[in-house]
């Protein structure tokens, strides 16, 4: 028996179709479809929250679609960026190359002027945390590196070199509508994290200094301006200085300021981020803030901020992957039932959710405690405040380096469940964006100091104030709220760990001690963001 014409069209066709699941995700603002997120800044903004919510709502459908959608273009393979070290007239000219989308979504984000005078620090705040959901780490990171410029340019005025304030309105403020983009240039090859160990030379030239040497890791290498490190010539004294990246009249020439890009480098994630490595051959620089600390300005000030946005960010992250998941799993049906349906799918999702929730929540209780103290970047943990501020600026600090720690690796973990949920399809990245974020969460564990550092940080912080801020008073100042035997456990875990040889030379026993203070530190920040997630429901 032949077929017709209809059936010969028809047979074997698949007529299942994603849009559904498509046209919800799309549909979806990140901040109106959020009551979560809504009600954890009612919580934190009080009076204010009429006047944020509403600047937020306006904000979300700008980044919840158009953002998204080019983000989502910037992050083909093909429109990664590249260099073009000359033009066509043999000048050196160092260009780094990138996509139109990222121009137009770089231009966007920098006018909301989200670090401006203008703006209140709660709008800021949200408007930051939805902007990392589109996960785009060549506009995000170079975003979270202006603010550390701005506030290293605030903290140290200096009249003696007006280009320093010139600088800062043009990164705060804006100069003809045009905000300018900053960095942070400090890693070397033979030191990384290791600060002391730059060899970067500044020398004197007049009331500037021109550098001489290389910089390995230079993120955001496209920006303005950047925060450089260096080491003052017949010194040994890493001091901190402010870089432009054309002086006036020389951008439109594409002619650098004293030094050369020699390549970008090819990293795991954050892929449409130049990082670069540059070569300094006299470049002009500008001293900023005391010039024996510069490494406590530069971690203090920049590094402290960094390390905070990238709080902020995993929240955003995980915000996202649980809102997608959920909503894959209430789309998908596989064996007659939903993927949500079923218990090991279930657990996952509220898992996630979880994890979402108790992060946004320890975000927002850290930024609230920013917020309240007065000068909260501090160089060093050294302070002529009275004892009780004192110790809230030791809370921030240590609260800031557990977030960036704990947050980084739980955000790797939940967006990787997030992808679980929805299978084979999770690693399609033409298909969803967490791929992408889940590289990106991966590199920031690494940035601005990786996890080991951070926790070997935080544990001599503790030693060195125990004489004026016990490890009992830590615990209980910081779980406040939180039920009596929690404070009591992590208090008697704490006092033992500090007398263990986690910083010892290595063996059985130092190893144990170090496993049990990674371990430590990780479900104490837990029970830190417990205790904010409990006041918020």
């Amino acid at each position: 028996m032949s077929l017709t014409s209809h059936e010969t069209e028809t047979r074997g066709k698949n007529t299942y179709s994603f849009d559904e699941f498509v046209t919800r995700r799309e549909s979806l603002d990140w901040y109106r479809n959020e009551p979560f997120l809504q009600k954890v800044v009612k919580n934190y903004t009080g009076a204010q929250f009429e006047q944020v919510h509403e600047k937020i709502l306006a904000f979300s459908p700008r980044v919840s679609s158009k953002w998204n959608t080019l983000a989502e273009r910037n992050a083909r393979p093909e429109a990664r960026p590249y260099m073009l070290h000359y033009d066509a007239f043999n000048h050196r000219i160092d260009r780094i190359v990138r996509p139109l989308e990222v121009h137009q979504l770089e231009n966007d984000v920098f006018g909301e002027g989200l670090f401006s005078s203008k703006m209140p620090p709660w709008e800021s705040f949200v408007k930051r945390m939805l902007t990392h959901q589109i996960g785009e780490g060549g506009v995000t990171c170079p975003l979270t590196c202006t603010h550390g410029l701005i506030a290293l340019l605030d903290q140290f005025p200096n009249n003696e070199i007006p280009e320093l304030h010139e600088i800062l309105l043009h990164t705060k403020e804006g100069i003809n509508g045009e905000f300018a983009i900053g960095a942070q240039f400090m890693s070397e090859i033979q030191g990384g994290s290791d600060l002391p160990a730059n060899v970067l030379e500044a020398i004197p030239d007049g009331r500037n200094y021109r550098l001489h040497g290389n910089k390995f890791f230079c993120s955001a290498a496209h920006a303005e301006y950047s925060v450089v490190t260096a080491i003052i010539s017949g010194t040994n004294k890493v001091s901190t200085f402010i870089v432009p990246a054309w002086l006036p009249g020389d951008k439109e020439k594409e002619k650098r300021n004293g030094y050369e890009i020699n390549r970008i480098k090819w990293k795991l994630g954050t892929a449409e981020l130049p990082t670069a490595e540059i070569q300094y051959n006299g470049a002009l620089a500008y001293p900023i803030g005391p010039k024996d600390k510069g490494i406590a300005v530069a971690v203090g000030i920049v590094l402290t901020l960094s390390r905070l946005e990238i709080g902020i960010a995993c929240a955003g992250f995980m915000l996202r992957a649980s809102r997608e998941a959920n909503l894959y799993g209430d789309f998908r049906t596989v064996f007659g039932k939903k993927v949500k349906e079923y218990p090991l799918a279930a657990s996952k999702l509220k898992k996630i959710e979880n994890a979402a929730k108790r992060t946004t929540a320890g975000a927002f209780k850290i930024y609230d405690l920013f917020l309240r103290l007065e000068k909260p970047l501090n160089p060093g943990i050294k302070s002529d405040h009275p004892i009780e501020v004192r110790k809230q600026l030791f809370n921030l600090r240590e609260l800031v380096l557990m977030q960036k720690i704990c947050a980084t690796n739980e955000g790797a973990e939940v967006l990787r469940e997030a992808i679980s949920i929805f299978a084979g399809h999770g690693v399609m990245e033409e298909f969803s964006a967490l791929p992408r974020i889940f590289r990106d969460v991966v590199v920031n564990e690494q940035w601005e100091g990786p996890r080991n550092l951070l926790l070997t940080q935080i544990y001599r912080d503790l030693q060195r104030v125990a004489d004026w801020y016990s490890p009992a008073d830590f615990v209980g100042n910081v779980l406040n709220g939180a039920p009596h035997e929690t404070i009591d456990k992590f208090s008697n875990q704490l006092e033992d760990l500090l007398q263990r040889p986690v910083l010892g030379e290595v063996s059985e026993a130092s190893m144990k001690a170090a496993e049990e203070w990674d371990t430590f530190c990780d479900s104490f920040f837990k029970a830190y963001q417990e205790t904010a997630l409990a006041e918020i429901e």
